[in-house]
């Protein structure tokens, strides 16, 4: 015997639903082409290409479970196959590539775009589809607690009904009898023998017997609407419990977010102190090729001062040779005129001098300047990796704390 307000078996309802679902196909909503992606499960930091080329990605729309999914097939491999939920982000990582991290998954999915404009596309339907999976969990969640206080109403006012239920059929059954006999006493004035009354309608079945039975069905009931009441208390005190898990869940993910960013902004910071030192050592190596041009450039003087000493004596003794032999006047004439060329190229060597001196002085102070720019940079890459090391220690100790 079943009380009033008891809610009927869920099985009829799951195999209707179920129906339902196979019966309705999910409706793609949106479609685009892209490279696909998938980061390294054992790195956690590298891309491991899902797809040799571009493949058709898709948004789709399940009527009757009211979510959303992407999905991505490569021939007859699905690569894709990802439940959108309102905590789900899609970050720009470049001009032409996105990603976003699945939880039930445990993974994380990038996408290559051939161009800016699809991928803006794809952000934009993203965040859509994210905001109509958050309105559709609250609804769902609204319909939760309606039904939970519609359920405990019913069952606190299951006691009146049951009350009624016991006491209907004891009067109905007497009210029956009394118009039995009405009807016998109407007949019998009438001049007719009316029909004998069967031996079990009289006494009638309200007796001391059945009273007892129903009373001890109504107790029965009444434990029963207790254990019931009992049980959607313990229920309502199981959804509270599953919100606050959810809530530590969700504040559990946004650190964990967080702490994500903080590792990439960490990367950021490592690889431009990479490119810095890269910098530097470019910098070494021209410093170096400078001191070997110096290098050079003083072999070269140090050669051309010893071809002007050369030029010098030969001057002298060419000299010499026009004092000692002063009648031999047409050699003199062509000692003088070599004497000459060698004065011009003398003067020619003084300027070629005077011009490797200004380069060496020039050359001087851009090796002066370079040192002084080096060393500035190596103060400054000192004091970045020292903020580095402090960084990792920091992290360190939050990990052991954590």
């Amino acid at each position: 015997m079943l009380a009033r307000g008891t809610a009927p078996s869920p099985r009829v309802g799951v195999g209707r639903g179920r129906a339902n679902a196979e019966s309705q196909r999910e409706q793609p909503i949106f479609t685009t082409r892209a490279h696909v992606f998938q980061i390294d499960p054992n790195t956690k930091k590298n891309w491991v290409p899902a797809s040799k080329q571009a493949v058709t990605v898709s948004y789709f729309y399940d009527v009757t479970r009211n979510s959303y999914r992407i999905i991505s097939v490569d021939g007859a491999k699905v690569i894709i196959n990802s439940t959108i939920t309102p905590n789900m982000t899609f970050t720009k990582t470049s001009q032409k590539f996105g990603q976003w991290a699945d939880s039930r998954a445990n993974t994380v999915f990038g996408l290559g775009f051939s161009s800016e404009q699809q991928l803006t596309k794809f952000a934009e339907k993203f965040q859509e589809v994210k905001e109509a999976a958050r309105l559709a969990r609250d609804k769902s969640q609204e319909k939760i607690e309606t039904s939970s206080n519609h359920s405990q109403a019913s069952s606190i006012n299951g006691t009146d009904d049951e009350k009624a239920s016991c006491a209907g059929p004891a009067n109905t059954h007497l009210k029956s009898e009394n118009n039995k006999l009405k009807i016998a006493l109407t007949q019998r004035a009438a001049g007719w023998t009316a029909p004998t009354l069967p031996v079990t309608a009289w006494p009638p079945p309200c007796s001391a017997a059945n009273v007892k039975k129903w009373e001890i069905e109504l107790q029965t009931l009444r434990e029963s609407n207790a254990r019931l009441t009992t049980a959607l208390q313990d229920s309502a005190a199981s959804v509270e419990q599953w919100k606050r898990q959810f809530t530590l869940c969700r504040d559990e993910n946004d650190r964990l977010r967080n702490k994500v960013l903080k590792l990439q902004s960490q990367r950021r910071r490592e690889i431009n102190g990479r490119l810095q030192i890269d910098e530097l050592e470019e910098q070494c190596s021209e410093i170096n090729r400078e001191k070997e041009k110096n290098t050079q450039l003083k072999r070269r003087i140090e050669e051309l001062e010893l071809e002007l000493r050369e030029k010098e004596t030969e001057l002298i003794d060419l000299r010499k040779q026009s004092e000692i032999i002063p009648q031999l006047m047409s050699e003199c004439e062509y000692v003088s005129e070599k004497l000459e060329a060698a004065e011009r190229d003398n003067q020619n060597l003084e300027d070629k001098v005077r011009s490797l001196k200004t380069d060496i002085e020039e050359s001087r102070y851009r090796q002066r300047h370079l040192k002084v720019e080096l060393k500035s940079f190596l103060e400054v890459l000192d004091g970045k990796i020292d903020d580095l090391h402090n960084f990792r220690r920091g992290l360190s100790k939050l990990g052991a704390d954590n």
